[in-house]
């Protein structure tokens, strides 16, 4: 019903210059005129519209069919797209080619046919010692009703690893089954759905089979399995673990690797070090292959640390309550700078508390990603507590904390708003700084801030915040959306007042 015709020069709707009639979705990778002129006709009828169309142009040199560059996971031989010139096609090792293995440029400056695509095949054997396992159309999405069966084949007397490295399956309806031999009967080792992504998986012999089932309707991300093989009096490579650093690269029987996390992180699963050992007559790591991740909350007395939102450097997870608590030795304060907060505005919070339990003093309470450059404790201690609610997660933080001792003379840094400015740099006793906002934006409290006696700010930086609604004068100005450049709330209903000079417009 709905037409897109594409021809060549310029004389728009001339029949016999008429080199596509596009309808429906499919189309060619490329569409080259024979002259320096082109034109396109949108043709649609009087009911149902659709998506459209986004073309991209380009100019390129006579007598060539252009780019039609390579196929994902695949590889091109031949560099020429002037007529005549031929360009053949296969795909990296593990993946099927389907389409034509070679086009020719043609003299009306076509391709003979699209470039092939290259496609993770439902049935399949492996035999390469090392590979790599996908679900069909892996990341984006499997599509339905499928029934797909891949078996991995070492060299007798040898054995099998997987790596998960993706696993997004519709949960409880489309199923992995990872079984130990090469039939339907073999015994299965692991069966998995759903979004959490599985341990490592060892077979017992030399096959390996894999089941994956989808049903009628909707499909996950899919997977994506790394295998390798290894001896008999060998342990697998256990590989590098995500947010940590490896010692040891021997798997031979009798050796050992430890693994430590990077600062921030602490093991969630095994122990520091692991042994390949000999038990109940199978080669296998001692304990489980160590895994590291940040922890939801904890008790922090070195000088100085991370803390990072559960998930870092990923998301983090939903109906979470994290508190830490940071100490330092009595007579010292504690700093933190942010350097990275992004959480789900109005509904993920964290709290900073100036003390030791939730029942201090809070410092700020802060969502979406408007956060001060750095906070102080008044006291050696300081507490944070991370609440999520139970839907939209986001990045989280990345927060520095150090123990600082305070100048005699004088109080810390107060930091600068964001989307704010700061006017003035003596922090002795007595002095005071102030405090101005972007365009749109609005200051929490005028009042300058004064170094009290104590060392301390007499109140706690403000903050530049876009309100709902006011009255806005002067002769030019800015009004934001509340929260901007976050998304805004829900259920809002703002109104703003502009007045300027009576007689101008």
């Amino acid at each position: 019903y709905d037409t897109l015709t594409i021809g060549d020069g310029g004389e728009v709707g001339d029949p016999k210059t008429v080199l596509q009639v596009l309808t429906g979705s499919f189309v060619p990778d490329l569409i080259v005129s024979m002259s320096n002129q082109m034109w396109l006709h949108l043709q649609t009828d009087e009911s149902v519209g659709s998506i459209g169309f986004k073309v991209n142009y380009k100019e390129i040199e006579k007598e060539s069919c252009g780019d039609p560059g390579t196929p994902l996971y695949g590889i091109r031989e031949g560099d020429g797209f002037s007529n005549r010139d031929v360009l053949r096609f296969e795909c990296q090792f593990g993946f099927e080619l389907i389409g034509e293995k070679s086009i020719i440029c043609q003299e009306n400056n076509q391709w003979s046919a699209n470039i092939p695509i290259c496609i993770f095949p439902c049935l399949s054997n492996f035999t390469a010692p090392m590979g790599t396992v996908l679900s069909p159309d892996y990341p984006e999405g499997y599509g339905n009703n499928l029934n797909c069966i891949w078996t991995i084949i070492s060299d007798p007397g040898s054995r099998i690893h997987l790596s998960f490295n993706d696993f997004d399956l519709e949960s409880q309806f489309d199923f992995l089954a990872v079984k130990d031999g090469d039939s339907v009967d073999s015994p299965i080792i692991g069966t998995f759905t759903g979004a959490e992504v599985p341990s490592h998986l060892t077979s017992n012999g030399h096959i390996l089979r894999l089941e994956f089932q989808a049903d009628h309707s909707m499909s996950g991300r899919g997977f994506n399995i790394t295998y390798n093989t290894f001896g008999h009096n060998e342990c697998p490579d256990p590989g590098v673990p995500i947010n940590a650093r490896r010692f040891g690269d021997n798997f031979q029987l009798g050796s050992s690797i430890s693994v430590i996390c990077e600062e921030g992180f602490i093991k969630t699963q095994g122990t520091e070090t692991i042994t390949c050992i000999l038990m109940d007559g199978k080669v296998m790591w001692s304990g489980p292959i160590p895994k590291c991740g940040a922890p939801c909350g904890g008790h922090f007395s070195s000088p100085s640390g991370v803390i990072l939102s559960p998930g870092w450097p990923g998301y983090y997870k939903d109906s979470l309550n994290c508190e830490w608590v940071i100490e330092a030795e009595p007579g010292h304060s504690i700093k933190i700078t942010f350097e990275r907060f992004q959480t789900e505005l109005n509904y993920d919070v964290l709290e900073v508390h100036d003390g030791p339990n939730l029942l201090s003093p809070l410092l700020g309470s802060y969502n979406g990603t408007q956060v001060p450059q750095f906070l102080f404790s008044s006291s050696n201690f300081m507490y944070l507590l991370f609440t999520t609610d139970n839907s939209r997660s986001n990045n989280g933080f990345k927060i520095h904390y150090e123990s600082v001792t305070v100048n005699t003379y004088s109080c810390l840094d107060p930091g600068i708003p964001v989307h704010g400015r700061r006017y003035g740099h003596d922090f002795s006793i007595g002095s005071t700084v102030s405090f101005s906002c972007d365009p749109g934006y609005r200051l929490s409290h005028e009042e300058p801030l004064l170094c009290e006696k104590n060392h301390w700010w007499s109140h706690p930086l403000p903050t530049c915040d876009a309100l709902c609604g006011g009255d806005v004068r002067g002769p030019s100005g800015t009004i934001l959306s509340p929260g901007y450049p976050d998304l805004y709330p829900n259920s809002l209903n703002c109104t703003w007042t502009v007045d300027v000079t009576h007689g101008k417009g």
